[in-house]
């Protein structure tokens, strides 16, 4: 039986991950807006040698790394909303010489694996304002339509 002062001693808490909050942690956040700064720079200044990837003007808006630092997943959107297949292809097939130079510039001791996905944020923002643009939606939100729930005090009782 191991004791609290024993060495090897790892409360039951601290194996079960399941108490800790959900969401990234710190590094994970730092790790992710360095890869995000320097894919952006690579892809600005033409530095991949693929007159595919270069003729097409890319936004890097968001990188998610897991939390063990090996898997980057990057969110890009082509300027003028099209060209997706293309675009995601020819990052995919340059992704080996990116990560390279990610992991030279970023510091990381080892760089993680780039996986691009096309991001879906600005299309759902348009979904939400065409939905908040509708007639029933803004009836119920605009408080001066609301009805007045509330019961009227009565002030006919008689305190004698």
């Amino acid at each position: 039986m191991q004791t609290y002062w024993h060495r090897a001693y790892v409360p039951d808490m601290a194996k079960n991950r399941s108490y800790q909050k959900s969401g990234p942690s710190q590094r994970q956040l730092k790790v992710g807006e360095v890869i995000r700064r320097t894919l952006s720079e690579i892809l600005a200044r033409d530095e991949i040698h693929d007159s595919d990837l270069n003729q097409i003007s890319i936004t890097v808006s968001e990188v998610t790394t897991s939390p063990d630092l090996q898997i980057a997943t990057v969110y890009v959107m082509p300027l003028g909303g099209n060209l997706y297949d293309e675009t995601i292809a020819a990052l995919a097939r340059n992704k080996g010489q990116m990560r390279s130079i990610v992991g030279r510039r970023a510091g990381l001791k080892f760089a993680p694996d780039l996986r691009f996905r096309i991001d879906e944020t600005f299309d759902r923002m348009d979904s939400t304002r065409a939905l908040f643009g509708r007639e029933e939606v803004r009836r119920d939100l605009d408080p001066a339509t609301e009805p007045d729930t509330a019961p009227e005090p009565d002030n006919t009782s008689n305190t004698d």
